[in-house]
């Protein structure tokens, strides 16, 4: 069983992250997790704390011995370079919340004095160590020939045409873009809107696409709730901050529609059973059924504004106006790939679920044996 547990505020020394259940045998060095930190940090909208202060770097700090897993626990190591700038300071406690963030929940809940506590850990700075844990998963899932890709499908009211191709497809445009747009001309015009935000003092939301092609039908189960692959997605999606509606397949559209336009109809194709659509998003029952995945976050605008919004200080019930603290215009694009990362490691734990082992070499001897039962009941469709 793959499981994982991150520690760290946003202020604090570090962020870590250990990873239980990581099979021995996956060669893994850190620039296979930096690559997607570094994707993380760099996109169009983000503000002065990715662009002057963090270069995140993960240190692997145990788990793996000459490029290999040993099938111990991961520990993952990232330093906060704003530490020394911080050590050793005690500053006044803060007491006015921000609207849309978990400052005066949070206070209330834990019963803190000081706001700071609740944002240190509240902080999207912690989606650092997932993404990194995710980074692990899908290099893991690499090993198996999925491939995993989010992408930006709209922010503000600017929109790609590019939501549900194939990752062949839009790869370059999207690594190309500077907000992870495969639509060239909406990335152009994404850019200037956010410009426009940044003008304003304002922020700007939207919603990403994270696709997943070459996956296996059996991953999840139907038989309990918990379980389901299309609940555990929407789960760790929810799990990233701002991010406030998830959508599976064409669920939003599909639900003001008959069901003779919606259910995907199955198909026989030079000897394979096919589907020829995919409006299910690959997700059947709570199965995944062999079609591409396709999972959406729609993305809030973030609560921090240069032109703050209206609050009241909690001791002198002064109606003021809250605190801006450094932050991101928009954090749509850094969402794709923090939502590229979690997909990643809920099909990883649903695959190491599925095909058990404790090394790589047992788990591909379980999978190609899986899989040549699949393709002797069903075919094998020319796209796999």
């Amino acid at each position: 069983m793959l499981r994982f547990l991150t520690s760290g505020e946003s202020h604090g020394m570090a962020l870590v992250g250990i990873i239980e259940g990581l099979p021995a045998g996956l060669r893994l060095v850190e620039d296979d997790i930096n690559t997607m930190l570094s994707r993380r940090q760099r996109c169009y909208g983000r503000g002065n704390r990715m662009k002057k202060i963090e270069d995140d770097r993960v240190t692997i700090v145990s788990g793996v011995r000459n490029g290999l897993t040993i099938g111990s626990p991961l520990a993952l190591y990232i330093e906060n370079k704003d530490w020394p700038n911080r050590k050793g300071r005690v500053p006044a406690p803060k007491r006015t919340p921000r609207p849309g963030h978990a400052d005066l929940p949070g206070v209330l809940k834990y019963g803190f004095d000081d706001i700071q506590n609740v944002i240190e850990r509240a902080s999207a700075r912690e989606t650092t160590i997932r993404t990194a844990i995710g980074a692990v998963a899908k290099r893991f899932l690499s090993e198996f020939d999925i491939a995993i890709l989010g992408h930006v499908i709209r922010i503000g009211n600017k929109s790609s045409k590019a939501s549900s191709q194939s990752i062949k497809d839009i790869l370059s445009r999207v690594e190309s873009s500077p907000v992870y747009c495969a639509d060239i001309k909406s990335s152009s015009a994404i850019c200037s809107e956010i410009d426009k935000a940044l003008s304003a003092g304002d922020t700007l939301g939207g919603s990403f696409e994270v696709i997943v092609e070459n996956i296996p039908p059996g991953l999840g189960t139907y038989v309990h709730w918990d379980r389901r692959l299309d609940a555990r997605l929407a789960h760790i999606i929810m799990s990233i901050p701002s991010v406030k509606a998830v959508e599976i397949g064409d669920g939003v559209k599909t639900a003001s529609l008959p069901g003779s336009k919606v259910h995907d109809q199955l198909s026989e194709k030079e000897n394979a059973i096919i589907r020829k659509t995919n409006r299910a998003g690959g997700i059947e029952g709570g199965i995944s059924n062999g079609n591409p995945i396709i999972v959406r976050g729609y993305v809030k605008p973030i609560s921090s504004l240069r032109n703050p919004l209206a609050s009241v200080n909690l001791d002198t019930r002064q109606k003021i106006k809250a605190p801006y603290v450094r932050s991101d215009v928009c954090i749509v694009p850094a969402a794709s790939v923090i939502g590229e990362a979690l997909v990643s490691w809920v099909i990883a734990e649903l695959f190491v679920e599925k095909f058990g082992g404790d090394s790589i070499r047992e788990i591909r001897r379980n999978y190609d044996s899986y899989m040549s039962e699949i393709h002797s009941r069903i075919g094998k469709p020319r796209n796999r």
